[in-house]
């Protein structure tokens, strides 16, 4: 069971990883709103007539602190999540979205605390000042003078906005109570995405016709790394726990680079290196402890 876990983990993160190329590649074709709640809507089309005579009798089961975790999973991991990965896509490349998902294990932790009761150290708080320097070191193109200019690079602090929901909805899975199933649990996240995005399309206006390349690319997300990679987190987190599962992000800028260099020609520049070195150092530390206390029981 543990090892079939693994195998899941590795192919959602696969997955994942192939979606920051994708949403980068048909930027200019389509408007990140309109291309979230398309990926909710073809994922809906699909699990709606698997899910809807069980879900009609499961909604009657679910207390208010039920409705509440799956607003706010909704909300953190349905719509809002999804459109700002897409959005900061037209401002900053593919490489540096991606090794920003780094930066995920560090938000768990920081979440964890405060809605799980856990406790983070010294080294922890250490392993979090690194990571964050790693993630300076590339958002600053490695000119540490550019730093106060930081909050004009709109792309990447969506990118970090974009992860830290992403976190939330994480540890949100562990606050979990309700009867649902997998299916039934991506059908409401995506139905309270769906509203959550409306103001979204509000602002951003009737979008021009998409070409056909963005139409693939949005089953591609919808099917991959929305339908079949969120089935495979929840799987993975509910066997293998938030913590453990969100330290394996890290392993997504390694496929992501790969990825970008051989189908959008973005190669990593020594700053990439740097700022992904100071990650997963800092991710190192803050995991130390956890694993530390894992291997002695």
């Amino acid at each position: 069971m543990r090892f079939t876990a693994w195998l899941v983990l590795l192919a959602t993160l696969l997955l994942w990883s192939g979606n920051w190329i994708v949403a980068r590649a048909v930027r200019d074709d389509v408007q990140p709103g309109f291309a979230t709640v398309g990926r909710l809507l073809v994922v809906l089309a699909i699990l709606l007539p698997f899910t809807l005579f069980t879900l009609k009798k499961k909604v009657r089961e679910l207390k208010a602190r039920d409705w509440q975790v799956l607003a706010a999973l909704g909300f953190a991991g349905g719509g809002l999540h999804l459109g700002l990965q897409w959005l900061g896509l037209h401002y900053t490349t593919a490489t540096s979205g991606i090794l920003f998902l780094s930066t995920s294990p560090i938000f768990i932790l920081l979440m964890a605390a405060p809605m799980l009761g856990e406790r983070i150290g010294l080294r922890q708080w250490a392993g979090v000042a690194i990571s964050f320097a790693g993630t300076a070191t590339i958002a600053a193109q490695g000119e540490m003078a550019h730093l106060a200019a930081l909050s004009l690079n709109k792309g990447d602090l969506m990118a970090l906005a974009s992860m830290a929901m992403w976190a939330a909805y994480t540890v949100l899975l562990r606050l979990r109570r309700d009867p649902l199933d997998i299916p039934e649990l991506i059908v409401v996240v995506c139905g309270f995405g769906l509203v959550f995005m409306l103001p979204w399309l509000a602002i951003e206006g009737v979008p021009p016709r998409p070409s056909q390349t963005a139409l693939l690319a949005i089953l591609y997300s919808a099917i991959g790394s929305l339908l079949l990679a969120y089935a495979g987190w929840s799987y993975v987190v509910t066997r293998l726990g938030a913590a453990r599962a969100g330290v394996t992000m890290h392993l997504m800028p390694a496929m992501g680079v790969v990825l970008a260099a051989i189908f959008l020609a973005e190669y990593p520049g020594w700053y990439h290196f740097a700022g992904i070195a100071l990650i997963l150092t800092g991710v190192g530390l803050s995991s130390f402890r956890a694993s530390s206390a894992s291997s002695s029981r």
